[in-house]
């Protein structure tokens, strides 16, 4: 910890990323705040924090990157028979701060506690200005069953957390969340980190270079936000 960076008051340094930790892999700096400004300067840079309260704010930026490209989703036989029977609704940007809570209370059963209550609030800050974003699924008797949330800059949307409590629901809410950005004609999906069930919908790791190119080519320096049309997709709820 003596050799990362420590954060201070400006809002807009980072150290350069070439500096992150090998192990753990991409830690680059520690402190400073979860305000709108800090994290949107964050994400711009490929950074994002992911800490344990009480501890301090950690930013990190692994190498390599997991990344989705949109025209690389994979969906399984037995998943597409699930997207046929439609037996889910899909309510996208709506009951953020629900889906918010449903995901922190996930980590916390299995014994992770990164989202906590001052991180929520970060995010629901950036909701409330038209930056992140949810999608929830329910089901056809109006009971919450899966989602995501994350943050859309540029034409890259950056995935944060993910639940389900029916099984494959956060499967449907990615592959709905896909559908959507491709029709706002977004280019991929920050996973940030590999997990096998990202994997298995055809994300892929990437270099942290390769992945620093995409971000200065589809978000641009004045870019506070993304407009998503959610009303042009077929699943929406009205």
């Amino acid at each position: 910890m003596d050799s990362l960076a420590i954060l201070g008051e400006d809002k807009r340094y980072f150290p350069p990323t070439h500096e992150a930790l090998v192990e753990p892999n991409g830690l680059l700096a520690i402190g400073g705040d979860l305000t709108t400004e800090r994290l949107l300067n964050a994400y711009k840079l490929g950074i994002f924090p992911w800490y344990e309260s009480p501890n301090p704010i950690l930013w990190w930026t692994p190498n390599p990157r997991s990344v989705l490209f949109l025209n690389e989703l994979h969906i399984s036989r037995s998943m597409r028979k699930i997207l046929k029977r439609k037996e889910y609704r899909v309510v996208f940007d709506k009951d953020f701060s629900k889906v918010i809570e449903q995901c922190a209370s996930t980590r916390k059963s299995y014994g992770g506690t990164w989202l906590s209550q001052d991180m929520q609030q970060a995010y629901i800050d950036l909701h409330n200005i038209g930056i992140a974003h949810s999608i929830s699924i329910y089901d056809l008797n109006g009971a919450l069953q899966g989602g995501l949330y994350g943050i859309a800059l540029g034409k890259i949307f950056f995935g944060e957390s993910m639940f389900t409590i029916t099984p494959n629901m956060s499967k449907v809410a990615l592959i709905e969340l896909v559908n959507i950005l491709t029709i706002n004609n977004f280019q991929l999906i920050d996973c940030q980190i590999e997990t096998n069930h990202l994997t298995s919908l055809g994300a892929r790791c990437i270099s942290r270079n390769d992945f620093e190119t995409l971000l200065k080519t589809f978000i641009s320096d004045d870019t506070r936000e993304s407009s998503i049309d959610f009303k042009n997709s077929s699943s929406a709820l009205n």
